[in-house]
């Protein structure tokens, strides 16, 4: 883009020029409150891991004036909403003016004054994946989601390459793109890598909230 080298590596570098290409492509900001219409590129976050991933990855958002849909787990083995840093990276996204969507575990559905009255599912079967949920908007269900109209970076893999130079064609006339703060905040240049680097940060904040606990690590 603009003559400048793009590396389509899956850091946050990067993660900004791809919002930088939707800005060219003429793309617009759009949440999952309204039916798809051309121009409007939904941006959507599944915080499968890290809380502290999508709080910086919300950031950058902010800093390119771009707004999404951050679906977060009440189900997690990574992450406590209900911990006091649940409570602020909830508070922080909604202060970063994104929205907060529940990332449900399948058969539960644990909405709450949290959430948007959105869904998606945690690593879905097909066989309810698209199914319609009461009351709220499931976001892989019709007409939020079209095959050509969604792409996703699962596990650091872009099953239709990687979308920057699309994005900046206007290609498609909409778009659901997904993607996993985790793995563009942490480093690594596979999947593997990545989620090491990600453990050990973890270990990192694990050991400073073992000292808040007064907690001696002598």
């Amino acid at each position: 883009m603009n003559g400048t080298a793009v590396t389509c590596a899956f850091d946050l570098a990067h993660y900004r020029e791809l919002l930088d290409a939707a800005r060219i492509g003429g793309y617009r900001w759009a949440f999952f409150d309204h039916e798809p219409v051309a121009g409007d590129l939904f941006l959507r976050h599944d915080v499968d891991l890290s809380l502290a991933a999508a709080v910086r990855m919300a950031e950058l958002e902010a800093e390119a004036r771009a707004q999404s849909t951050y679906f977060l787990m009440t189900r997690s083995v990574f992450y406590n909403l209900a911990s006091p840093e649940g409570e602020r990276a909830i508070e922080r996204l909604r202060a970063l003016e994104h929205r907060v969507a529940l990332h449900a575990v399948h058969p539960h559905v644990d909405a709450d004054a949290r959430f948007d009255p959105v869904l998606a599912w945690h690593n879905p079967d097909p066989k309810y994946m698209r199914e319609p949920v009461d009351g709220l908007v499931n976001v892989m269900q019709a007409p939020w989601f079209d095959p050509g109209h969604y792409r996703s970076d699962s596990n650091q893999h872009w099953r239709s390459g990687c979308p920057h130079e699309a994005l900046a064609r206007g290609e498609p006339a909409w778009l659901q793109l997904l993607t996993h703060p985790e793995i563009w905040v942490y480093p690594g240049a596979t999947m593997g890598e990545t989620m090491r680097a990600m453990l050990d940060a973890k270990r990192a904040e694990g050991l400073g909230h073992l000292a808040a606990d007064r907690i001696d690590l002598s």
